[in-house]
């Protein structure tokens, strides 16, 4: 362990690691430098280098008009991809999308909808936004913004997004219709900032056992968490389980104080270390709420960065038990540059380590492509169904202060393997979800009885209500398949997993949302399912 130039929690200065995995959220910094100069950052660093040079003879002579700003960024995603896999470049059009994620809001009306059809449906209102302020339900069908129609025309979901977001205080212009209502509804809202959670749901999931399920880290997360366990405490829990799977990463630093809210004072959290940046460390300063409580952290492949550090140094401290599957393995430190039109240059600076000293970032020596489609690979090679713990070697072996034995060399391993369950997706499965219907009829059922499943206030409820009336909601799915053209065969195994998806899909558009759809989503989750008998000692 690494022990040299101690400093007191909890921030560490100008970097943090920011989580690239594939479709997952984009990481991002704590400092900010921002470069003046032209619109697109020269791509040879100076105004005279030979690639700079090259593309200002390209601007000029060449036979063939040619956006040059365009072809400079792709230039400049390759070099940065020659680097690492997780240097990158994000143009000024993507770059405010990546900023709201991790900032936790963003400014439109605060609805959250999907496109099942060619008709765009409100899922949810986000309580206290400018819709729900005006009157706007889930259910209701978005038929035209700002005198557009958008309905029955398969418009994309970034269209969709782009002309609902806008400056808080600006006005866009929505006609929806309503079930039961014959003519269409009209509303101005005023658009507003809008908070993005970073925890999907927090609920007790047994007499003392809370759940928390943590999505990303974004600059609110840590107050977040604690309001949680706060509630949950007063509610009696006394072990947690912590969801981490599927956390793409984020803020570093809220990582870094979610880790010391487990643990007590005087602990190394994480350290930081590279070629021009100096060594920090971050420690513990026992002020967390959570110290001593029995504790499971869950993780599976799609774990990554920030999300890495926390069971990294829970794992390394003797905290708590992690279970799942081997994490991702995000181990880069990036700076973030801005450009003068707003684009990113994320650059990777240092590495990050456990307090044992290991590394969590993973092989990239065979390229930006081989790195991601090894990363695939472990499906192929039943890598998310043995223990695939890496190369061990003795120079990837390290101890705990308690003798523990954990391996480096790539992601975190936890300490109890959870393999991926095959059964999950049979053929009769497969088919009800990959055409969507599956989840047209648990819109249609919610419309239906919405104002009945609205009126749930608690999980009680709602669960009574569904568990009492599944066998009539398993047969209309069936007459709604067969309808629709679909012609499914389920087994009995197949039927109680419908029933599952389909209890957890009405769920999320209920009083209780995504508590709901938890309760029952997690009851076909192997990894909760052992964290769950871990906790409560009873055979599931």
């Amino acid at each position: 362990m690494r022990k040299n130039n101690k400093t007191a929690i909890i921030f560490l200065p100008a970097v943090v690691a920011i989580a690239i995995v594939v479709s997952f959220l984009t990481g991002r910094h704590t400092s900010n430098i921002n470069l003046g100069g032209s619109s697109t950052p020269s791509v040879g660093g100076a105004p005279n280098s030979k690639l700079g040079h090259i593309l200002n003879i390209i601007d000029s002579h060449y036979v063939d008009s040619v956006n040059v700003d365009t072809l400079s960024e792709e230039y400049i995603k390759k070099i940065l991809h020659k680097l690492d896999p997780h240097s990158d470049y994000i143009p000024a059009s993507d770059a405010s999308e990546s900023s709201e994620r991790l900032d936790g809001e963003f400014e439109g009306i605060g609805i959250q909808f999907n496109m099942a059809t060619d008709t765009v449906i409100i899922q949810s209102v986000i309580s206290g936004g400018p819709a729900e302020k005006m009157g706007m339900l889930g259910g209701d069908r978005l038929m035209y913004i700002n005198d557009s129609l958008v309905a029955g025309k398969k418009v994309g979901q970034q269209h969709i997004l782009k002309n609902l977001k806008g400056p808080r205080g600006s006005v866009v212009k929505v006609s929806i219709a309503r079930s039961g209502v014959d003519s269409l509804l009209n509303f101005d809202v005023i658009r507003d900032k809008i908070p993005i959670k970073s925890i999907e749901t927090a609920y007790m999931v047994a007499p003392t056992v809370g759940y928390i399920k943590l999505l990303q880290f974004s600059k609110n997360t840590h107050t977040e968490f604690v309001e949680a366990v706060e509630r949950l405490k007063e509610e009696g829990m006394v072990k947690l389980i912590f969801d981490l799977t599927a956390n793409g990463g984020g803020h570093l630093y809220q990582a870094i104080l979610i880790a010391n809210e487990f643990l007590p004072e005087g602990k190394m959290i994480v350290y930081t270390q590279g070629r021009t940046s100096k060594l920090s460390e971050q420690y513990s300063d026992g002020t967390g709420r959570f110290q001593s409580q029995e504790l499971v952290v869950m993780i599976d492949e799609n774990s990554a960065s920030s999300s890495e550090i926390v069971a990294g140094a829970l794992q390394d401290n003797d905290r708590g038990t992690i279970v799942g599957r081997r994490s991702f393995g995000k181990g880069l430190v990036q700076q973030q540059i801005s450009f003068t039109d707003n684009s990113l240059l994320n650059i990777t600076i240092a590495r990050y380590h456990t307090p044992t000293g290991r590394s969590i970032q993973r092989s990239y020596e065979k390229g930006y492509e081989q790195y991601y489609i090894d990363f695939y690979e472990r499906y192929k090679k039943d890598g998310l169904l043995t223990k695939d713990s890496v190369n061990v070697t003795d120079s990837l072996r390290f101890i705990t202060p308690k003798g523990k034995i954990v391996y480096g060399g790539g992601g975190i391993m936890p300490d109890i393997f959870v393999p991926a369950d095959t059964t999950l997706m049979t053929k009769g499965i497969r088919e009800i979800l990959t055409n969507n219907t599956l989840f047209r009829y648990t819109l249609k059922y919610t419309d239906r009885n919405r104002k009945e499943i609205l009126a749930f206030t608690t999980l009680d409820e709602l669960t009574a209500y569904l568990d009492g009336s599944q066998e009539d909601i398993y047969n209309e799915f069936i007459d709604f398949a067969a309808s629709s053209g679909i012609k499914v065969k389920l087994t009995d195994d197949d039927k109680h997993l419908a029933l599952i998806y389909i209890k957890a899909y009405i769920s999320r558009n209920s009083g209780v949302e995504d508590t709901g759809f938890y309760h029952y989503f997690n009851k076909i989750d192997n990894i909760y399912i052992k964290s769950l008998g871990l906790l409560t000692s009873q055979p599931l």
